[in-house]
């Protein structure tokens, strides 16, 4: 549950410390003064005085002018964009100790030594940073090591720059002055900065080794899509067709829902044969792989019995393969009712019958979890006649499997917290997934064979470490499956 904090002073700090603290690089900063654990306050952004502290690499976060993208300080305003708590306040005097705590900060090794020479210690207050919802604006004051904000200002714990976990191992990580487990992805990250601006699989990269180095909390880091606007347009396409009188009709609007029918299987995984594109006399579908699979889009408000008659005579005319078509599986998509008649002959030869909905909520399974859809089991349930209560069932196993394997992770990341072990066997978390009001229950065969496929280089969701029977092997998170809101 949240706290409710009342501030009523201000720490005045560096731009750069204060933007690094935002941005999870560090959880250290260096007053003036000592500073009481326990004590609050927020963030008050003082000039640039000490870019020369900061290293070559962390000179990145800043464009050439040094003041930051997002600029703390405009004009006589300052925005303060967070709060902190003061964890453990810790003065160092050993000059041999400098060169790790430059190795966990931005700052360089020399202008510690340089502080140090002027100064009897160096402070260095480890902080426990927290958004504010909304920046406060407040006018530009003197500087000192304390500023008095303008009003009292309530604020809550509920939304930490890092997580409790996290904070916890860079806080050991700082007193014992260890260091840094991986600095080439700290030397990767400096160089993704500016690109990850413009570019999206950068801007994911960058999220990622952020959440991997422990710069940032660790929710999921969503992935960056694509634009598949154009999914949310496959009902609303296959409607406009339902007022059409197929005689008189808009002959655009019948184009536009057949493209779209094809891109949506494409997008699936079917293999187009772009020779048939409909048109007067002409199939509608046709793709060969994983498997032959025909079809025709109906527009209007029912689905006649012809349609069948049509798909037949097409298919046989295109394919001249009877045998090709006997086994090809048989598709009609159309937002319509289907007549009785229809429906019978869709039952007697094998036809598969569709609303662009089901169509389109297919697609977005697709889109929000990559190759999700099984091409193969979903053919099972393209049942001869309407077919999009079948299909529905087919959806929504898939969404339930994902979720197993979504919890199976949030089990084995929680299992490392609470055990402080980097590794777990099967057994421990068969114990614990059965523990956690589990959305399926799983033997624990079944639980290790989700485990390896989660831990496979293709998912990369956890590590394996194999060992010689199931009840040896142990596994270790990595990432989050993240689920659709």
């Amino acid at each position: 549950m949240s706290k409710s904090i009342l501030l009523q002073t201000a720490l005045a700090l560096p731009n750069p410390d204060i933007e690094a603290l935002i941005q999870g690089r560090m959880i250290a900063a260096m007053p003036r003064m000592f500073l009481n654990p326990g004590r609050t306050f927020a963030l008050y952004p003082a000039d640039n005085s000490n870019m020369p502290l900061m290293k070559p690499k962390q000179m990145s976060l800043f464009p050439e002018s040094g003041q930051l993208e997002l600029p703390l300080v405009v004009l006589d305003k300052v925005s303060i964009k967070a709060w902190a708590r003061c964890e453990l306040c810790q003065m160092i005097n050993d000059p041999e100790s400098l060169e790790a705590l430059s190795r966990l900060t931005i700052w360089k090794t020399e202008a510690l030594q340089q502080i140090l020479q002027q100064r009897p210690f160096i402070f260095v207050a480890y902080l426990r940073v927290y958004l504010l919802p909304q920046p406060l604006e407040m006018s530009v004051h003197p500087s000192g090591n304390f500023v008095s904000l303008p009003k009292s200002l309530t604020v809550t714990d509920s939304t930490p720059v890092l997580s409790e976990s996290i904070f916890a191992k860079r806080r050991q990580q700082l007193e014992k002055l260890e260091p840094p487990e991986h600095p080439e992805l700290e030397e990767l990250q400096s160089a993704l900065v500016h690109l990850s601006t413009t570019n999206p699989k950068a801007k994911q990269l960058d999220a990622e080794i952020k959440m991997f180095l422990g710069w940032s909390s660790d929710k999921p880091v969503k992935p960056i899509k694509p634009d598949l606007a154009w999914i949310k347009t496959i009902a609303a396409l296959g409607n406009r067709t339902k007022e059409l009188d197929t005689n008189k009709s808009n002959y655009q609007a019948g184009t536009d829902f057949e493209i779209v029918v094809r891109d949506s299987l494409e997008f699936l995984g079917f293999t187009i044969d772009y020779a048939h594109k409909g048109g007067a006399g002409g199939l509608d579908l046709l793709c060969s792989k994983p498997y032959p699979l025909v079809g025709e889009c109906k527009s209007g408000k029912k689905i006649p019995n012809d349609t069948a008659v049509q798909l037949l005579n097409l298919g046989t005319l295109r394919l001249k393969d009877q045998e090709i078509l006997a086994k090809a599986t048989k598709l009609i998509i159309g937002p319509g009712v289907p007549t009785p008649q229809l429906m019978d002959a869709a039952k007697v030869h094998n036809m598969a019958i569709m609303n662009p909905e089901t169509l389109e909520k297919l697609v977005k399974l697709q889109s929000n979890y990559p190759n999700s859809v099984d091409l193969f089991k979903l053919k099972e349930y393209l049942k001869p006649g309407q077919s999009d209560d079948e299909v529905a069932k087919y959806i929504e196993q898939v969404e339930q499997e994902i979720k197993v394997r979504s919890h199976i992770l949030a089990i084995l990341k929680k299992y490392h917290e609470n055990s402080g072990s980097e590794r777990a066997s099967v057994d421990a978390l068969s114990g614990a997934y059965s523990m956690s009001n589990p959305p399926k229950k799983l033997s624990r065969e079944e639980l290790h064979e989700i485990l390896i496929e989660l831990s496979s280089p293709l998912t990369g969701y956890l590590g394996r470490i194999k060992g010689e029977d199931l009840g040896r092997d142990r596994f270790y998170f990595l990432r989050d499956l993240q689920l659709d809101d």
